[in-house]
């Protein structure tokens, strides 16, 4: 059996961002989104996202700010109690736990961070990016090199390859970055979520899915793809 998520980071980053994902999730197959609560827009996604029940939303966490750091992320302690703030203050804007949890540039990779990311997930039960059993697909992405844009990267040729050749069996995230360009805020991957929300919308993509077996699903549906697929955890995993 084979699941897919199709998961939009950055909501919340800008308004141009926020006009993306909604599109890309009533038009297309985005079933997901990362929230920001430090956006510029983070408001305004909040209110988008009561108006859009089958969207699940977890929390993208962010430390960076493009290029910018916002907190000491090299320090355990200063990661721990951001991370924690983040996770906070998404709890009194939604009144409920996050979906999933990630974060913005993958800093909960980084060794000073992933510990404080697996035990808030494990202490909530809540799904990390990068554990099983959802395989995390970034291939999706137009910018292969820092700041060079290959609109061939998120073309719907590549994507097909992807879900035809990398999907083979169990449950994938598939991380996406759609949006409208927004001159309020400067990003290295600006035009290049225009192209991506194009591909999203593609008729030909859920063609494509059906014919491959996959079905679409949101962090919401996890429990139940995870059940169908017998997949059982290991002691200690941040599994929800």
């Amino acid at each position: 059996m084979k699941f897919v998520i199709f998961n939009a980071d950055d909501f919340g980053y800008t308004r141009g961002v926020n006009r993306g994902i909604v599109q890309a999730h009533r038009d297309g197959v985005v079933t997901s989104a990362s929230l920001i609560v430090n956006g510029q827009a983070t408001d305004e996604a909040v209110g988008l996202a009561a108006e859009m029940p089958d969207l699940s939303v977890g929390l993208h966490v962010n430390f960076t700010n493009e290029a910018q750091r916002l907190v000491e992320l090299d320090d355990p302690v200063v990661a721990r109690d951001e991370l924690r703030r983040q996770f906070g203050r998404f709890l009194e804007m939604f009144g409920r736990k996050p979906t999933h949890l990630d974060s913005h540039q993958h800093v909960h990779r980084g060794p000073a961070c992933r510990p404080a990311f697996q035990e808030l997930a494990a202490e909530h039960r809540v799904p990390l990016r990068d554990n099983p059993p959802v395989v995390f697909k970034g291939g999706f992405y137009a910018q292969w090199e820092y700041g060079v844009s290959d609109p061939t990267k998120v073309s719907m040729e590549a994507i097909e390859r992807m879900i035809r050749n990398e999907l083979t069996g169990g449950i994938y995230e598939m991380a996406c970055h759609p949006g409208y360009f927004d001159g309020s805020m400067e990003m290295v991957y600006h035009l290049d979520r225009e192209l991506e929300l194009r591909t999203l919308c593609d008729p030909r993509l859920r063609t494509i899915l059906g014919e491959e077996g996959i079905r679409l699903i949101g962090f919401r549906q996890l429990a139940e793809a995870i059940k169908a697929i017998g997949w059982t955890p290991s002691p200690g995993s941040v599994q929800g």
